[in-house]
């Protein structure tokens, strides 16, 4: 509440009161703002970008050579999703992929590639162990249970078991016009030193196969 009186120029602002004898009324007026001012409760500041930051864990820094790798086998757009001893051999991996950008059209759950490779360091450079495509291929050929369809895209899931090292599951987006089909199961055969499919358990390895028709699930 505000109060003056005239007699003796008495201000009163709030809780406090100031007498304006001979003051002109600009500081009068000075002061009943500071008073009111100083009521106040101070405003919460927000949080610096640095303290946002810190409580953001720092994602990885891809190195160099790596990241140029990665473009020379899937072109400027490829993203390296993972790097490091991925296969649990002591040999640098990364595994990269062209992903589908998320937009109202694209609302599948996960992570939507149309390519995706792994590739492992060798003498200097990076040599390519694991493709998806089309189908999924490794030096040797077909992965056993690749579609027999041409794929545009798949579902890519991976995770990284600390004793078996990456696994990864790839699920064709649409098969002869069917949306349910099961993921392809891939990890890396310390038997034959690279990387294949699983049978329906995820425990078994099957053997590839040379001819895109003769890519059929056998127990290895």
């Amino acid at each position: 509440m505000t109060r003056y009186s005239k007699n003796n120029k008495q201000v009163v602002a709030g809780n406090k009161t100031f007498f304006a004898n001979g003051v002109s009324s600009a500081v009068v007026a000075l002061f009943f703002v500071l008073a009111l001012a100083g009521g106040c409760g101070e405003t919460p500041k927000p949080k610096s970008d640095a303290a946002t930051a810190e409580a953001k864990p720092a994602e990885p820094v891809i190195p160099e050579d790596i990241q140029a790798a990665a473009k020379r086998l899937l072109g400027s757009d490829a993203q390296v999703l993972l790097f490091g001893d991925l296969a649990k051999t002591g040999k640098q991996q990364f595994l990269a992929a062209n992903v589908v950008p998320k937009t109202p059209k694209n609302n599948i759950p996960g992570t939507v590639v149309t390519r995706a490779v792994v590739a492992e360091e060798d003498g200097g450079k990076f040599t390519e162990l694991l493709r998806c495509d089309e189908h999924l291929k490794n030096s040797k050929g077909f992965l056993a249970g690749t579609p027999l369809d041409s794929i545009t895209g798949w579902r890519l899931q991976y995770e990284q078991n600390a004793e078996k090292g990456l696994q990864l599951y790839f699920t064709p987006l649409k098969v002869n016009g069917d949306t349910h089909v099961l993921p392809v199961g891939v990890r890396w055969n310390p038997a034959t030193k690279r990387y294949q499919s699983l049978d329906a358990t995820y425990e078994h390895f099957l053997k590839e196969s040379a001819a895109l028709q003769d890519a059929r699930s056998r127990l290895r």
